[in-house]
Order: structure tokens, then C-alpha cells, then sequence
């Protein structure tokens, strides 16, 4: 089998490329920049309205193991937000839920699997979420981890559709999760988390998101610059110069 990286015929075969707007990655390239003075910025969603909240909890424990690491950690409150669509951008809690996807730079997101799925709840906030606004991306470019509570066995329904919906946000999901089964049996009555391998877990991902915040920290600019994003640009950029002609 021949070595397609070191036969140089293989550069010169590229007729459809337009070479002005194709990125040669380099190692020295993803050198981060931008202010990093900061902790990391951690956003946590869970996907329950009850009074004891096992993904609250679980949420509130693994908030506990980034605060140690030493994250800023801000969790929302999912009480009162409205169904996407069903009121205006501007009502407070959307306002307060993007505004913080802004600030972040990493999510936590941790469901009750609900009939095989996520719930509503969760939906609900990840739908408020917009992909685009005003030219910028509010979830582009965060690390994610996916946790699950279940009322019986375990399960991985939520974290793999949490995945599917990452990608969609075209966010950098950790290969780590975790998934707690009857949740009830795990935490006590201060609602703190039981010693476990369940608990070891959930400290294994925060660990681990916590690792890759910090890789992608003043990099994800550069690792998420397009050729056919740049393509799509230039191609703007000409058809307003003929106008102007």
C-alpha cells in the first residue's frame, strides 16, 4: 500500500480546491489566545421540575467536583421557563439561559430518562439554545458532558440522544458519561451523593470535561475555522463588491 501523505502526485491532484482558501493545520497554529485569566466557565442543565430532583442532585454533586477543580460554575434553574416558541426571545428566563450559554465555555447537561428519552424540561432548554444569533453561535465550540439519573436499571437512552443533540450544537461532547440507575437508592436525605461506583463515575466525567475545557480554551476559533464556511464567505464578499460595481 502506497503512502498517500508522502507522495507528492497526491498534492497536485486537487482541481476543485481553491487553494487560497485552504488551511494547512499546524501544530503551532492551535496556540491558545485570547484572555484565559479566568476559570473555566461551566454551564450546568438538568431536566426536572420536582421538589427532589435526582438530576438536580446528581447535578448539584458533580458541580461540587469542578468547583473543587476550580471552575466557575453557574447552574440553571429550568422553573418558569416558557415552551420554545411560545413566547417572545425576549422573555427574562430565555434571556438568562443565553445569556449564560454566552458566558460559557463548557455545558453539563443531565436528564431523568422519561418513557426511553430525555424529558421535556431538558428539551425544552437545550431548544431555547439558538444556534445562530446576530452572527454568533452560542453553543459552537463548548465541551460537553451527558449525565442520566433512571428510576430502574440503567440505561443510556438520554446520554446517547444528549450526544445527538451536542453534535447538532455543534459542541465537543466528551467520550466519558455517566448513567445512574435507580437514582432513589443514591443519595441520602441531605440529598448528597452516596459513595458509590456510580459516584466515581460522575467524578471521572467532570474530571475528564474539566481536561478537555482546558485543551480547547483559546483554540476552538481556530478548530472550528471551515474551508466551506471561508468558501461561503468569500463568495459574500465578491457578489457585494459586483453590486457596488
Amino acid at each position: 500500500m502506497s503512502d498517500v501523505s508522502s507522495d507528492n502526485k497526491f498534492a497536485k491532484t486537487l482541481p476543485n480546491i481553491k487553494r487560497d482558501q485552504l488551511d494547512t493545520p499546524a501544530l503551532a497554529k492551535l496556540a491558545p489566545s485570547g484572555d484565559l485569566s479566568h476559570p473555566p466557565r461551566i454551564l450546568m442543565l438538568y431536566g426536572s421540575l420536582r421538589e427532589r430532583s435526582f438530576s438536580r442532585l446528581l447535578t448539584e454533586e458533580a458541580a461540587r467536583i469542578l468547583a473543587h477543580f476550580g471552575a466557575e460554575v453557574k447552574i440553571f434553574d429550568p422553573t418558569q421557563l416558557p415552551m420554545a416558541g411560545s413566547v417572545p426571545e425576549t422573555h427574562p428566563k430565555v434571556l438568562e439561559l443565553r445569556a449564560l450559554s454566552l458566558w460559557s465555555e463548557a455545558h453539563v447537561w443531565c436528564s431523568p430518562e422519561r418513557h426511553g428519552a430525555i424529558t421535556a424540561v431538558m428539551k425544552n432548554q437545550i431548544d431555547w439554545i439558538p444556534l445562530e444569533d446576530a452572527g454568533v453561535r452560542p453553543s459552537q465550540g463548548r465541551t460537553l458532558a451527558v449525565m442520566q439519573v433512571c428510576g430502574g436499571s440503567q440505561s443510556f437512552n438520554v446520554v446517547n440522544t444528549l450526544r445527538l443533540l451536542g453534535r447538532w450544537m455543534r459542541m465537543f461532547t466528551i467520550p466519558n458519561q455517566s448513567s445512574v440507575p435507580m437514582a432513589y437508592k443514591e443519595f441520602d436525605d441531605d440529598g448528597r451523593m452516596k459513595p458509590s461506583a456510580y459516584y466515581d463515575r460522575m467524578v471521572d466525567v467532570m474530571e475528564e470535561l474539566f481536561k478537555f475545557t482546558l485543551l480547547m480554551r483559546g483554540r476552538s476559533d481556530y478548530l472550528l475555522d471551515r474551508y466551506s464556511e471561508r468558501n461561503e464567505r468569500q463568495a459574500k464578499a465578491l457578489e457585494k463588491l459586483v453590486q457596488k460595481i
